[in-house]
């Protein structure tokens, strides 16, 4: 073991003791660390997340940090499990598991906008971390009713998660970009709307124009969410 708590190889930080048998009390816990980061990527980004700040934040200096979590990409994955950790699992499944997996969808959903950073940190390491182990249970067990594969249920929920991150990462895209327009509300979208009109009419695109005139619903950011939800979990249901 280096120094600075570093290990010779690979390690996962939940094999890693939070503390030593021997030795002082550590000042700090995972948690709060995890707590510290959260609350600068929900500030400021995820960028301004670094072991420097959070050391700050916490009140120790960065090589200490180093003793508790000894890479970044430990500190991204305590983050990761502090977020999950958020999500409701209290009731079991009712049974129907559309509902209850469109129930999960949503929940994911509100997660990522309380945490906007938590698209970013997908990843397939990071789903073994206790909380993120606890979901992907409570997701599976709510899948019981369908009969396929276990393998397949699998591939549901990772594409289901993809498709959430998609989802949310447009919404946050529009928010900040609308945020960020020194026009009034609507302002920039008439003018695209009139280019659009204009572009149309010259016959260069035939099917466009005639996919715009038709007359469509346009719904509301929830009602196609749910949509989108409802149409992944739909490619899943056993064909009768």
């Amino acid at each position: 073991m280096a120094a600075s708590g570093r290990s010779a190889g690979p390690e996962v930080i939940w094999a890693r003791p939070e503390r030593s048998a021997r030795g002082p009390r550590p000042s700090h816990t995972r948690a709060d660390i995890a707590a510290a980061a959260v609350r600068i990527a929900d500030a400021e980004g995820l960028d301004a997340v670094s072991m420097r700040r959070v050391a700050a934040e916490i009140g120790c200096g960065t090589m200490s940090l180093y003793n508790y979590v000894p890479r970044k990409e430990d500190l991204y994955e305590l983050m990761f499990d502090a977020a999950v950790a958020e999500y409701d699992l209290s009731e079991p499944p009712t049974g129907d598991w559309r509902a209850d997996t469109l129930a999960l969808a949503r929940q994911t959903r509100a997660l990522m906008h309380r945490h906007p950073w938590l698209p970013r940190l997908l990843a397939p390491e990071y789903g073994f971390s206790p909380h993120s182990l606890r979901y992907l249970e409570y997701a599976l067990w709510a899948l019981d009713p369908l009969d396929v594969g276990d393998g397949t249920k699998m591939e549901l929920l990772s594409m289901l998660s993809a498709v959430v991150a998609a989802y949310v990462t447009h919404e946050l895209s529009a928010a900040e970009r609308a945020r960020s327009s020194p026009f009034a509300p609507g302002q920039e979208q008439a003018a695209r709307q009139e280019h659009l009109v204009r572009q149309l009419a010259g016959g260069a695109y035939p099917r466009l124009a005639a996919a715009f005139a038709a007359p469509s619903e346009v719904p509301d950011g929830e009602a196609l969410f749910e949509r989108a939800v409802e149409r992944v979990l739909a490619g899943f249901a056993p064909r009768g």
